[in-house]
C-alpha cells in the first residue's frame, strides 16, 4: 500500500529536495507554544501529515515528490494548508509527459481542507504528486495529507466565494495571476494602469531612498520621507544614549528645483534614528513617532535643513508588533496632529516623568496631539492596524484597516470593531462597524483571500489613504476615498455615499493597478495641484515577519501621478505675510494651499482683530458674506468652505470670539440657516465643544439644536461633543437626543448616544430611570438597563 498519507510515520515512497521537508512528517498536533501556535489546528487525517512550518519553519525551500502511480478512480482528492503563494502548491502531475493537472494552494491557514482532483480523463494513466515550497516569507510553508481516491465526485462543504460578506472558503479557487514580480522603477511606473489623461512618474528611487516608510510634504511641497532600515527589529541603544538613537532610520528631504517632475536635490536631515514609523512638519521642525517617543526635531535653516535640538513630546508608545506603531502623521483641519496605532502593540503614553494615572491608554485607535498646548487624546478607539487617514470636503475623518473589514468613518469619542482584546470601557457593550458594503477578499476568512482575491479587489491587508479634494480631479474620483491593497498590488478606491449620520462605502473601479507583486504602497497623499504621491516600501515580502532575513533592504520609490505633462508645483506657503495667508484659505484651486494656509496662520499665532481678512472671515457664516469674502466666478461648494472657516475658528482658537453671542443674537433666520446646512452646524458644534467645558449660552444653544435639529448629521455632532461636557453639563442634551425615534437604525447614533449617555446612567440613576421613560431607541434602552443592573 503506497505510503500516500504517511501513517507509517516516514517518506517512504516520497523523494525530497532541498531542506523544506527535512524531518518530515510530522506526528500528532500543531504545537500550540511554537510562533503564531495557540489555537491552531491541523485538521490532520490519522496520526501523521506534511507540516511545513512545524518543524523547519518557513525559510527552507525543496520539493517533496511521490513515487508514480495509476489513476485508479475517476475522481481524487486530498488535504492541503499552508500558504497561498505561487511557491507553495501540491500538483498532480501525469508521468508520460510531466504536466501539472491540477493544482492547489493553502489559504494562508494551517487548517487543512480538501482539494477535489477530476481524473476521469486519465484513468489507467499514471500519476504522480509533487509538494513544492518555493517561498521563504511569511506563509512560505505548505501542509499536505491523505491523498485519496474517489469513484464518485466527492462533496465536501463549500459554497460560492463573493465579495460580499458572510462567503464561504474554497481550497480550489485559483491564484491570481500577477504579470511581474519585480522591475526597476522606471518600468515599474511605465507598466502601471493609471487613470486616463494621468501618468505615474519616478520622483525618486534607489539607491537614493531604501525602504520609504513615512514620508510628508512641507509648505514648498518637498518631500520629507524616513528610510525604515531598522525595522522590523528596534535596535538595542546603548547605555545613556537616547532611545530614538542606535538604529539605521535616516530622514531624507527630497526636492526638484527644475519642476521636471524628478527629485534632483537630496539632503541628509537626520539619521541613526531607531524605528521610525511617522513623519510630519511643522511648527518649525519635524514630528517624528520612534517607538517609545514621539520627537519634536526643530529645523535650525529651511533653506538647508538641519536638525536642532531633539525634544521627548510624548513617551510610553509600546513596541510590543513593530507594525503596529504610531503611524500615519497627518495635519487636521482643526490643527492638531493626528496618528494610527495598531491592535497588537499596547501604549501607556504620557509626557515624560508623567505618573500612570496621568497617562493615556491605547492599542488600536486614532490618536492626535495639539502642538501648542502640548495635548495629547485618543481621538477613537478600535479599529485593526489602521496605516492611513484622511479628511473628506466635509471635514469627515475615514481610515482604512487590515483584517477586519477595510474602511470606517471615524468619529470623536467613537468605538470601533476591534480585530483582537476588549475595549478598555467594560461598559461598551458594542461597537461601531464598518461603512463598507463589500469586502476586498474572496473567501470566508481575510488570510484566506490571500493572492486570489483578485476580482474583488486584491485582498483584505491595506495601508495609505487619500481622499483628493482637487477640483481638477475627475468627478468619479474627487471625494472618493484611495487606499493601496498590499496582496493586491493596486490602489482600491471606495466610493462614499451620505447616508444618515454617517456614510456607505461602496466598491468603486481599481484606482492604479500596478501589477507587480514587489509593489508595496505604504502611504498616498494629494500634493499641490491636484498631483498624488506616494511611497513604496518595495518587497516581495508581503507580511510583516520579526525576521530581517525576509526582507528587501535594496529598494524603495517615490511616485508621483499627474496629469500627462505636468509640473511639479513649487509653492512657497511659508514666506507669506499673514493678509496673503488669510486670502490662500479660501484657495477655490488648491485645498492643499487652503490647508497650509490654516496651519501657518496657527503656527504664527495669528491675532484675528490685527488681520481684517480674518475678521470678515470669522464673522457670521452666511453665504452672502463667504462670497464677498472669496468673489470667485465659480462658487462650487459653499458648505466645504464653511468647513474651512470653522477649521480655521477652532485651529486659532477662536471658538468663542463673539461668535456664539452673534448666533443667539443673531437675526431670525439664522438658525434656520445654521440646521439646513447641517455640515457647518456640526463643525460649530464640534469646535465650540473642543475644550471640554460649555458656558451657559452654548449649552442653551446645544439644547435647542438637540431638540429641533431635523439633520442626523447634527444629532451625530452633538452626541459627539457631549462627551466633552461633564456629566451634570450633558444630561439634559442627551435626554433630547433619545426622543429621536427617527435615529434607531443609524449606522452610528445609537451607539454614540449610548457612548455619551453611559457616564450619566453611572453616576445617576434617577436620570437613567427618566431616560427609561423618555427614551425612543431601544438599543439605548436596552444598554441602560444592562448598565443600572450591573452597579
Amino acid at each position: 500500500m503506497l505510503n500516500l498519507g504517511f501513517e507509517d510515520g516516514t517518506l517512504r515512497d516520497w523523494t525530497a529536495t532541498g531542506e523544506a521537508f527535512d524531518k518530515q512528517p510530522v506526528k500528532g498536533e500543531i504545537d500550540q507554544k511554537r510562533p503564531f501556535g495557540a489555537g491552531k489546528t491541523a485538521n490532520r487525517k490519522g496520526e501523521f501529515w506534511i507540516g511545513g512550518y512545524e518543524i523547519l519553519r518557513d525559510e527552507p525551500k525543496g520539493t517533496l515528490t511521490s513515487v508514480a502511480f495509476k489513476a485508479a478512480q475517476p475522481w481524487g482528492s486530498f488535504l492541503i494548508g499552508g500558504g497561498s503563494l505561487l511557491g507553495t502548491r501540491v500538483e498532480i502531475v501525469t508521468k508520460d509527459d510531466g504536466k501539472a493537472i491540477h493544482t492547489a494552494r493553502g489559504v494562508n491557514d494551517e487548517r487543512m481542507a480538501r482539494s477535489v482532483v477530476d481524473l476521469r480523463k486519465l484513468q489507467g494513466r499514471e500519476i504522480f504528486i509533487r509538494i513544492v515550497d518555493d517561498e521563504k516569507a511569511g506563509w512560505g510553508h505548505v501542509n499536505f495529507d491523505d491523498f485519496v481516491f474517489h469513484a464518485e465526485e466527492p462533496k465536501f462543504p463549500a459554497d460560492q466565494l463573493a465579495q460580499k460578506p458572510g462567503a464561504k472558503d474554497d481550497p480550489n479557487l485559483k491564484p491570481d495571476e500577477v504579470q511581474f514580480a519585480g522591475l526597476p522603477a522606471e518600468k515599474a511606473a511605465q507598466v502601471a494602469t493609471v487613470p486616463a489623461g494621468y501618468e505615474l512618474k519616478v520622483f525618486a528611487a534607489e539607491p537614493d531612498i531604501i525602504n520609504p516608510i513615512a514620508f510628508c510634504m512641507d509648505d514648498r511641497a518637498r518631500v520629507w520621507v524616513v528610510e525604515g532600515m531598522t525595522y522590523p527589529q528596534r535596535a538595542k541603544t546603548e547605555p545613556g544614549a537616547p532611545e530614538w538613537l542606535g538604529g539605521k532610520d535616516r530622514i531624507l528631504v527630497f526636492e526638484d528645483t527644475d519642476g521636471d517632475g524628478k527629485a534632483d536635490k537630496r539632503t541628509v536631515f537626520m539619521e541613526g534614528l531607531n524605528l521610525v514609523s511617522g513623519i510630519e512638519v511643522g511648527f518649525g521642525g519635524v514630528f517624528v513617532g520612534a517607538a517609545p517617543n514621539l520627537i519634536f526635531i526643530p529645523v535650525e535653516n529651511w533653506d538647508d535643513p538641519k536638525p536642532g535640538k531633539v525634544e521627548v513630546l510624548l513617551n510610553g508608545w509600546g513596541g510590543n508588533d513593530t507594525h503596529e506603531t504610531l503611524n500615519t502623521f497627518k495635519w487636521g483641519p482643526d490643527g492638531w496632529l493626528y496618528g494610527c496605532h495598531g491592535v497588537f502593540t499596547h501604549s501607556t503614553v504620557g509626557k515624560p516623568g508623567a505618573a500612570d494615572k496621568d497617562r493615556v491608554k491605547i492599542n488600536a485607535g486614532v490618536w492626535r496631539y495639539q502642538p501648542q498646548r502640548k495635548e495629547f487624546e485618543v481621538f477613537a478607539h478600535g479599529t485593526s492596524n489602521p496605516w492611513g487617514i484622511d479628511w473628506n470636503a466635509d471635514g469627515d475623518l475615514f481610515a482604512e484597516a487590515c483584517v477586519i473589514p477595510h474602511l470606517f468613518h471615524i468619529i470623536q469619542g467613537a468605538r470601533y470593531q476591534r480585530q483582537a482584546g476588549q475595549h478598555f470601557d467594560p461598559h461598551t457593550y458594542d461597537d461601531i462597524k464598518t461603512i463598507a458594503d463589500h469586502r476586498h477578499f474572496l473567501g470566508a476568512t481575510p488570510h484566506s483571500g490571500n493572492n486570489r482575491s483578485d476580482a474583488a479587489g486584491g485582498g483584505h491587508a491595506h495601508a495609505g489613504l487619500c481622499i483628493p479634494q482637487h477640483p481638477s480631479w475627475p468627478d468619479g474620483i474627487r471625494g472618493n476615498v484611495l487606499m493601496n491593497n498590499i496582496h493586491g498590488a493596486r490602489i482600491n478606491m471606495d466610493v462614499l455615499e451620505r447616508k444618515g449620520s454617517g456614510y456607505v462605502a461602496h466598491h468603486g473601479a481599481d484606482f492604479i493597478n500596478f501589477h507587480d507583486k514587489a509593489s508595496q504602497i505604504v502611504d498616498i497623499r494629494e500634493g499641490p495641484d491636484g498631483t498624488l504621491w506616494m511611497i513604496d516600501w518595495y518587497d516581495l515580502n508581503q507580511c510583516h515577519r520579526p525576521q530581517r532575513e525576509v526582507h528587501d533592504y535594496t529598494t524603495g520609490r517615490i511616485f508621483r501621478l499627474g496629469k500627462k505633462g505636468q509640473k511639479v508645483a513649487q509653492p512657497q506657503i511659508g514666506k507669506m505675510n499673514v493678509e496673503e495667508l488669510a486670502k490662500a484659505v479660501w484657495d477655490a484651486d488648491d485645498v492643499w494651499v487652503s490647508k497650509r494656509a490654516v496651519r501657518n496662520l496657527q503656527e504664527r499665532a495669528v491675532s484675528v482683530s490685527e488681520v481684517k481678512a480674518l475678521s470678515e472671515m470669522l464673522a457670521i457664516p452666511t453665504a452672502d458674506a463667504l462670497k464677498k469674502i472669496n468673489p470667485r466666478p465659480a462658487y462650487p461648494n459653499e458648505t466645504s468652505d464653511r468647513v474651512r472657516q470653522a477649521a480655521l475658528i477652532h485651529s486659532l482658537n477662536e471658538a468663542d470670539r463673539g461668535f456664539l453671542e452673534k448666533v443667539r443674537k443673531g437675526p431670525p433666520k439664522l438658525l434656520d440657516m445654521l440646521a439646513f446646512d447641517s455640515v457647518s452646524l456640526g463643525e460649530f458644534i464640534r469646535n465650540a465643544c473642543a475644550a471640554g467645558k460649555a458656558s451657559d449660552d452654548l449649552r442653551e444653544l446645544l439644547l435647542f439644536i438637540g431638540k429641533k435639529a431635523q439633520s442626523p448629521i447634527v444629532r451625530l455632532a452633538l452626541a459627539s461633543a457631549c462627551q466633552r461636557l461633564t456629566v451634570e453639563q450633558r444630561k439634559p442634551i442627551v435626554l433630547a437626543l433619545l426622543a429621536h425615534e427617527e435615529d434607531k437604525d443609524d449606522h452610528n447614533l445609537p451607539l454614540m448616544y449610548w457612548y455619551a449617555a453611559e457616564p450619566i446612567v453611572a453616576a445617576d440613576p434617577a436620570w437613567a430611570a427618566e431616560a427609561l421613560g423618555a427614551c425612543k431607541i431601544p438599543k439605548v434602552s436596552e444598554f441602560i438597563a444592562r448598565r443600572l443592573s450591573e452597579k
